[in-house]
C-alpha cells in the first residue's frame, strides 16, 4: 500500500511543530470557501431517523436542478473521496460485464486484472493515482489529454485542475470521451471546484455522454467540508453500482436535508463573496511581490524559488499554506475569510526577508 498523501488542512500537525493553539492559526491550506453559509433548519426527524428514501430522492432532485444534469439524478455520496476509491472496482466490473477483454482472469473467486492502465492528467489531486496504484493498476501521469490513448481503460481529468487551475474546454473533453468510449473506456471529470464557474461543467451534456462520470463537491463551495458530501453524475447503471458498493445510509439524514435546502437556494451571493475574497487575496500576494501562477476562485497558486522558506516563515507566524513535494517552487494559498485575515497574511509576507 502506498504512503498516505499529505493534503491541506493539517493545522494540528503544524501547531505541534511550530507552536500555538490550532484554533489560533490562519488556515489557508485548503480550497474551501472560508465563509461557510448559514445552515438551514434541519427537521428533527432527520436526526432521529435513518435517512429514508424520500430524503435521498429530494436531495437528488435538488442536485439535478442545481447541476442541470437533465434526466440524470446525481447520486449523493459521503464525500467524493468515497467514490474515487471505488473507481478501480468500477473498471473491473465493466470488464467482466463487457466480456470482450481477455486480460481479466478469475482465480479463487477474485478478479485478477492484468495489463490494466489508466491515465491521470497530472499534476493533480493525488488520490486518483493512489487509489488505482493500490489496486494494482498501472497509472500513467500525463500532462496533456492528447497523451491518453486506446490502451487506457479509464482517464481522469480534474477541471478546473487542482492545484494550477488549468481549464480544459468542454469540446476537448467531449472529444476525449468519444475516444474513450470507442475503446470501451471511461472518462472521469472531477468538477470539485466547478461551482464558482458553472459554464465549465459537462453536467448538462452528461445524458448524451454514456461513458462519462462527473464528481461534484458540495462542501468546498458552501464552506461545509466537514459535512462530507458530494455527488456523482453518470448513467444509471454506474450510479446503481456506486450506491450498492457504498451500502445503505451512506449519507446522513442531516446532510441530505442541508443539500436539499442549499442546492435550491440562490447561490449568487455565495459566488460574489468568494470572488470578493479572491480579489483580496490577489491584492495581498501581488503587493508582496509574489508571482500568481494559476488557481481558481477558491485558491491561488504561487510560483517562487523561495517557496520552502516562505512556507516555513508563514508557519512561524501561524499561517498554514499548501506546499508540494513534487513541485517545491509552488505554494497554494486558500482564501482568507475577511479583510483582517488579509492584513494578517500581508503583514507576515512583508516581514519575509528577501
Amino acid at each position: 500500500m502506498s504512503a498516505p498523501i499529505v493534503h491541506g488542512g493539517g493545522i494540528t500537525a503544524a501547531a505541534a511543530t511550530f507552536g500555538g493553539r490550532p484554533e489560533d492559526w490562519l488556515d489557508l491550506s485548503t480550497g474551501i470557501n472560508p465563509c461557510p453559509v448559514a445552515l438551514p433548519d434541519i427537521p428533527a426527524r432527520a436526526w432521529h431517523r435513518l435517512p429514508d428514501r424520500h430524503l435521498i430522492d429530494e436531495a437528488r432532485r435538488a442536485a439535478r436542478d442545481h447541476y442541470r444534469s437533465g434526466e440524470i439524478l446525481p447520486l449523493p455520496v459521503p464525500g467524493t473521496q468515497s467514490v474515487i476509491q471505488l473507481l478501480p472496482r468500477l473498471v473491473e466490473a465493466d470488464r467482466l460485464v463487457g466480456g470482450t477483454d481477455n486480460s481479466v482472469a478469475v482465480t479463487d473467486n477474485r478478479v485478477a486484472v492484468t495489463d490494466n492502465r489508466v491515465a491521470v492528467v497530472s499534476p493533480t489531486y493525488g488520490e486518483y493515482a493512489r487509489a488505482f496504484a493500490s489496486a494494482g493498476f498501472a497509472v500513467d501521469a500525463v500532462d496533456d489529454i492528447a497523451a491518453i490513448g486506446a490502451g487506457h481503460r479509464l482517464a481522469v481529468v480534474v477541471n478546473p485542475n487542482n492545484p494550477d487551475g488549468l481549464i480544459w474546454p468542454a469540446e476537448t473533453l467531449i472529444a476525449l470521451h468519444d475516444r474513450m468510449k470507442a475503446a470501451d473506456g471511461l472518462l472521469v471529470v472531477d468538477e470539485a471546484f466547478g461551482d464558482t464557474d458553472p459554464a465549465l461543467s459537462l453536467a448538462s451534456r452528461a445524458p448524451q455522454l454514456s461513458n462519462l462520470v462527473i464528481f461534484r463537491s458540495f462542501g468546498k463551495f458552501f464552506g461545509l467540508a466537514g459535512l462530507r458530501l458530494g455527488f456523482a453524475i453518470a448513467r444509471s447503471d454506474i450510479l446503481a453500482r456506486f450506491e450498492d458498493w457504498l451500502g445503505p445510509w451512506a449519507v446522513s439524514g442531516p446532510a441530505l436535508s442541508i443539500a436539499d435546502s442549499l442546492l435550491r437556494s440562490d447561490v449568487s451571493p455565495i459566488r460574489g463573496r468568494i470572488n470578493e475574497r479572491c480579489a483580496g487575496l490577489h491584492g495581498v500576494l501581488t503587493g508582496a511581490g509574489l508571482q500568481l501562477s494559476g488557481g481558481t476562485a477558491l485558491f491561488t497558486l504561487v510560483a517562487d524559488a523561495r517557496a520552502g522558506d516562505i512556507y516555513t516563515h508563514l508557519c512561524r507566524h501561524h499561517i498554514l499554506v499548501r506546499k508540494f513535494d513534487y513541485a517545491p517552487e509552488w505554494l497554494r494559498f486558500g482564501l482568507p475569510p475577511d479583510p483582517a485575515a488579509d492584513r494578517r497574511l500581508g503583514d507576515a509576507l512583508q516581514r519575509f526577508e528577501r
